[in-house]
């Protein structure tokens, strides 16, 4: 199930959206810290992060799912943001360096085909990154922000679903560590959170951060050869009966 374009921007708006904010982008930053002269395409609701690469990146486009509904942005210059239909993506083959998958595979409705449509877009040698909701953490239990919505996933099943669209996970990490609790008092103990939770290597983070590569040569379907059928008794002329 999607969740509608306004509620993600009033989300990230607030508090707990600012915390989720920053440990996520973190995250996306540790694997990604250089794009320049990168064509950067984020596909879901991106536009949070994008802002990491927009001034350093040759050219950084943010695609919003019509389930979702689109904004403007940035606000205060030509728009790079549009409205599309996330399996039929308007771009050419090979058209993007980085991929940038955010508030996207959990809510579609074909996850496999929104990666199979990213393969396409993606150059050869080029990088995916998903933020896709953990499905051991708190914040897919809770459905006060937008994690809380779609499908979670747990490692094994993002690496499955990641090799059946012929990508190959690359690096993990994961986010989110602090409860979503919108307290004040208690979001001002999120860091701390965070550094045990990443020390500790807990399994409960809200988010996994996983990047992948493309793979050029995808594996072809196997064929099977046809059978010869031989008989198994050579056919001979029989003498009629009055002959």
């Amino acid at each position: 199930m999607s969740i509608d374009v306004v509620d993600l921007r009033n989300f990230y708006g607030q508090r707990l959206g600012v915390v989720a904010r920053r440990f996520i982008g973190r995250g996306i930053r540790r694997a990604w810290p250089d794009t320049a002269g990168q064509r950067v395409l984020g596909v879901g609701y991106v536009t949070p992060y994008l802002g990491l690469f927009r001034e350093e990146a040759e050219r950084c486009l943010a695609f919003m799912p019509a389930s979702q509904g689109v904004l403007k942005w940035p606000s205060a210059r030509p728009a790079l943001s549009a409205l599309v239909d996330e399996l039929e993506m308007p771009l050419a083959d090979s058209a993007a360096d980085r991929v940038l998958l955010v508030h996207a595979l959990e809510m579609s409705q074909d996850p496999g085909a929104l990666l199979r449509e990213a393969w396409r877009v993606l150059a050869p040698g080029g990088r995916l990154m998903a933020v896709i909701p953990n499905r051991r953490g708190v914040w897919a239990r809770m459905d006060n922000t937008p994690f809380g919505h779609g499908r979670p996933y747990s490692r094994p099943q993002i690496t499955q679903l990641l090799r059946e669209a012929w990508f190959t996970p690359a690096g993990w990490d994961e986010a989110l560590y602090v409860p979503p609790i919108a307290r004040g008092w208690f979001l001002r103990s999120a860091v701390a959170w965070e550094r045990t939770g990443a020390t500790l290597s807990a399994p409960f983070a809200g988010v996994h951060i996983v990047e992948a590569t493309k793979q050029v040569y995808r594996p072809a379907a196997e064929r099977r050869s046809k059978r010869v059928l031989v008989p198994a008794l050579k056919p001979v002329l029989a003498p009629s009966p009055g002959g």
